[in-house]
């Protein structure tokens, strides 16, 4: 097997996916600042929203089905408007700096951008009779 060209692209590929793992790398280095008590308020909301946007990019990615893709991919999206709810919040409060906030709206909106080309996409090929 080594060696040889892969005739698919791996979920690990995938640009909204390499995104969503940096928006979580970014995500995680904000929750590590936060005190215990604003942890508890937003920040386990705001982690687990983000970190939840990967996860569902790639569990939406092994599936079979072009509905059953779309509908993790749905839910990545929800996932990311949460976590952007909370991020936010946390600008506002002023918990984090202006910088990061806009290093993680830019991430969002890269990673939103991404994820509705993965829905459009599948909603295409089925269109073209392409796939399942």
């Amino acid at each position: 097997m080594e060696g040889q060209k892969k005739n698919y692209i791996e979920v690990w590929d995938l640009e909204a996916y390499k995104f969503a793992r940096q928006y979580s790398k970014n995500g995680w280095k904000i929750y590590k600042t936060l005190d215990w008590q604003t942890k508890k308020i937003m920040g386990d909301q705001m982690i687990e929203s983000v970190d939840s946007v990967g996860a569902n990019i790639a569990e939406g990615y092994g599936r079979f089905h072009y509905l059953d893709k779309n509908k993790f991919y749905y839910n990545g999206r929800g996932s990311l408007l949460e976590s952007r709810h909370w991020i936010g919040l946390l600008f506002e409060r002023e918990f984090i700096c202006q910088e990061e906030f806009n290093q993680m709206k830019e991430l969002a909106e890269n990673i939103e951008f991404k994820i509705n080309s993965l829905i459009k996409s599948q909603l295409n090929s089925k269109k073209l009779g392409i796939g399942n």
